[in-house]
């Protein structure tokens, strides 16, 4: 059977029509993805297997796989196949945290949760999160420390209706990294995110969390993280020393 410019058997969107047929392929892994079809961690069927479910070659499914792989959604085992990332993984574990120690080393690394609250969405917050303002939001403050020295001050917003039964017990009892750890307990990945970053002082609150002098420079990033079919998940609000470090980011 010969290909054709869309996927018919599988009733992709309509705007999918127009494009290439391997993204069509692509959306359609993301849909069976978003759906938990397969599962973090779980090998997805073979190139094989995928171009006969979707009536394409196996060409057009290598190259979806392609895109996906090199937007860590999947990835590739040699000679094991191909899975769906999981923030379990080395390659990914740290992936949206660009800060870098001057000097290279790896340093340790403790998380402190210093706050815990339920509230309703504030506005930007809901405007970010997609929400309302009468929806109730998690607030989460910690410090995470490198090599014993508090070196960020985050403040994270996590829509509660996903966030289901999440507490202030279970977040300081944790011990993965907090995607890793959304991931297993909550089925939610943040496969993406969004940031915009700019030069501040440090006040009174953020001196008195990062052990600093009022007044310190400090690199705020604030970062909306995504999750399948470009759905926010988590909003987060971090204060940066980067007086033994630099934001570090490759640029394509």
């Amino acid at each position: 059977m010969s290909e054709s410019n869309s996927v018919s058997n599988t009733h992709p969107e309509r705007s999918t029509a127009y494009s290439p047929l391997y993204q069509q392929i692509k959306a359609l892994l993301l849909k069976s993805l978003d759906q938990g079809e397969w599962k973090p961690g779980e090998a997805i069927p073979s190139e094989l297997d995928l171009a006969a479910r979707f009536q394409v070659s196996q060409g057009t499914v290598r190259k979806a796989i392609d895109e996906l792989a090199a937007d860590n959604l999947l990835i590739r085992r040699q000679g094991k196949g191909t899975f769906v990332s999981t923030h379990n993984e080395a390659k990914v574990r740290y992936r949206f945290l660009r800060l870098t120690p001057d000097d290279g080393h790896q340093p340790s690394t403790r998380s402190e949760i210093t706050g815990f609250t339920r509230l309703k969405a504030p506005a930007p917050i809901a405007t970010l999160l997609a929400l309302r303002t009468v929806d109730t939001v998690i607030n989460i403050q910690r410090v995470l420390s490198f090599d014993g020295k508090p070196t960020i001050l985050d403040t994270i917003w996590l829509p509660a209706h996903v966030f289901k039964g999440l507490s202030s017990e279970a977040v300081n009892e944790n011990r993965e990294p907090l995607y890793a750890w959304f991931e297993g307990e909550y089925g939610v990945s943040m496969l993406r995110a969004e940031e915009s970053i700019r030069a501040v002082a440090a006040d009174t609150e953020s001196a008195v969390r990062l052990q600093i002098p009022e007044g310190t420079p400090l690199l705020q990033v604030e970062r909306v993280a995504y999750t399948y079919s470009e759905r926010p998940m988590e909003v987060r609000q971090g204060l940066y020393m980067t007086d033994h470090f630099h934001y570090r980011n490759s640029l394509n």
